[in-house]
């Protein structure tokens, strides 16, 4: 049986209208601790009822938030900015235990979205209009962008802090109001970032954090005419189901869906830099990343190799508690990845695919062993299936069509990546990877200033940088005639 752990852990409640709204009434559902399985708290779902207040208080608030001078919404966000990197040390424990990656990552990500929301907080400040030259003498053409309006927002476990401060940070300062439906798996997180902006000061009803049963929030949320875009970060399958509902309802979304990123590794690369850089994308957070390197495909002269390199690299991993010194990979985040890790890994096997390290792992938690795999045939699930765990799999190839050809087999379309040494070929490659994301000798692919976003399968829209503020804008055209002669 699962035991109660609430050591250094929050309480868990939703946000609607300015208020903190607790479990009494209300269904609950256990947070778990995917390193030791102890329960951290029981989250209170949403009701019926408070899903409809939510929707009400976000409709009152637009106008007067819309109406807010862009200077003012950006104070008060630079300020919940500003909170959350005071208080990044509790915030990071909360998310490890929660999610389970080392909290040495989750101190990173809690200082990013920080970063998230205070850009956000002066580019809205530059929404820039602008005036058109008419084609008659004393007319006046302009196009001014408003808020779209009430925006429902998805995000997903695996990244609890950067998710949902993306979706915090681009509709409010677009200057639209929010409900957020974060993950049920990683509330506290979620929470932490809300009380900053509660103790900002945001006006009641601007922004508001509910959790519940996945496809009952979603359905309500969406088929109200109060939410005017719908905003998601998950799995594809979800993503194309939600795309579906809000353009039933003729709304328009942003969808940052999965990913089944490619590696190119050429020849000229230095092989041992190259898997150092692949090995440190490829096990972060376990592997749970949308963008992180999946299919490894490695030039031949230095495919045996790289192999060994990364063999070195996984086995030199510490996987365990994310909160212990020295752990470099923590546990998987939920019992499906755990099934999931095993059923690829068994497929890969039957297929007659070479497993050289890795596999489950011990003790009470969801821990898996960052795991290598070669000799995959192309039918092999790991190579059409994204992993979404730590699992690499090696495959060479000979020439630079091959290689793009083979990256871009899929219809996934979020991140690739590309390791050279040659100029002209940096060009060629990058220009022919079908992707919305491109890491040339690099797997850093993400700065609150850049756009993220994939195509394909993978979604459309962006997130983050100028792109991530014109998401939440409409543009209007006033064309004006002069006054009639009296």
């Amino acid at each position: 049986m699962l035991q109660e752990n609430v050591l250094d852990y929050p309480e868990l409640c939703m946000y609607i209208d300015g208020e903190w709204i607790g479990r009494e009434g209300r269904d609950t559902q256990p947070v778990v601790d995917p390193a030791t399985g102890g329960v951290l708290a029981h989250l209170p779902l949403a009701r019926a009822e408070d899903l409809d207040r939510a929707l009400a208080a976000a409709e009152r608030a637009f106008e007067s938030w819309a109406a807010t001078p862009a200077f003012e919404r950006g104070r008060i966000l630079r300020r919940a900015a500003g909170l959350i990197r005071e208080r990044a040390e509790d915030i990071a424990r909360t998310m490890t235990r929660e999610q389970g990656k080392p909290l040495k990552e989750s101190r990173i990500e809690a200082v990013f979205a920080a970063d998230l929301i205070d850009w956000m907080a002066e580019e809205c400040r530059r929404a820039y209009g602008r005036v058109i030259p008419a084609r008659q003498p004393g007319w006046r053409w302009t196009a001014q962008l408003e808020p779209v309006g009430v925006v429902a927002a998805f995000s997903p476990w695996n990244f609890p802090g950067t998710s949902p401060a993306r979706k915090m940070a681009g509709p409010l300062a677009a200057g639209c109001a929010c409900i957020l439906k974060a993950a049920e798996e990683t509330p506290g997180t979620a929470i932490a970032l809300t009380r900053a902006l509660h103790d900002a000061g945001l006006p009641p009803g601007v922004f508001n954090l509910v959790f519940g049963v996945p496809d009952q929030v979603s359905r309500h949320l969406i088929q109200s005419p109060i939410v005017k875009k719908v905003t998601f970060t998950g799995s594809t399958s979800v993503g194309k189901l939600l795309a579906a509902q809000a353009a039933a309802h003729g709304k328009p979304s942003t969808m940052e869906l999965g990913g089944h990123a490619p590696v190119l590794v050429f020849d000229d690369a230095d092989v041992q830099q190259a898997a150092n850089l692949t090995a440190a994308a490829k096990f972060r957070n376990a592997g749970q990343v949308c963008v992180s390197p999946s299919r490894i495909f490695v030039q031949r002269p230095v495919y045996r190799k790289f192999l060994a390199c990364m063999i070195d690299l996984a086995d030199s991993q510490r996987v365990g508690n994310g909160l212990d010194e020295g752990t470099t990979m923590g546990p998987l985040a939920n019992p499906r990845r755990l099934a999931a890790m095993h059923e690829l890994l068994d497929d890969a096997r039957a297929r007659g695919a070479s497993v050289h390290c890795g596999g489950p792992g011990e003790g009470p938690g969801l821990f898996w062993r960052p795991t290598v795999v070669s000799d995959l045939p192309e039918h092999a699930r790991l190579l059409s299936e994204e992993p979404f765990g730590p699992i690499a799999s090696i495959i060479p190839f000979d020439t630079e069509d091959e290689a793009v050809r083979r990256a871009n087999m899929l219809n996934y379309g979020l991140a690739a990546y590309l390791l050279t040494a040659d100029g002209d070929r940096i060009v060629r490659v990058s220009n022919r990877l079908r992707a919305g994301l491109v890491g040339v000798n690099t797997f850093a692919l993400n700065g609150p200033e850049t756009p993220w976003g994939g195509v394909g399968d993978s979604g459309y829209g962006r997130e983050g940088g100028v792109e991530g503020l014109q998401g939440y804008l409409t543009t209007k055209f006033i064309s004006q005639a002069p006054l009639a002669a009296g």
